[in-house]
């Protein structure tokens, strides 16, 4: 799968979350909101870390956190290594699948 549905908002904005596509095909990371592209960045150039809250994502100095719906997924497809230990057991089952 590279393709994942989620929410993605501000850290400290209360308002409400912006429903977003996120895709992971090939070395890039390409996230949009319908038909406006948000952003599309080289995976060498961003930064996520998995959290109790979701994943922050940070690119060219900036942070949003995303809530993805296949979350155990979407983090073996990234390649993190670090995750709460919830989202980690689903990680290591999904690879263990595989």
């Amino acid at each position: 799968m590279s393709t994942y549905e989620g929410s993605l908002r501000i850290p400290g904005d209360d308002g409400p979350p912006l429903a977003v596509t996120i895709d992971l095909t090939g070395d890039r990371l390409r996230m949009s909101a319908g038909d406006s592209e948000i952003g599309n960045w080289p995976k060498s150039e961003i930064r996520v870390n998995a959290l109790p809250d979701g994943f922050h994502l940070r690119a060219e100095g900036e942070e949003v956190l995303l809530d993805v719906t296949e979350d155990a997924q979407f983090a073996v497809d990234l390649g993190l290594r670090t995750a709460p230990p919830h989202l980690r057991r689903r990680m290591s089952a999904l690879m263990r699948r595989d």
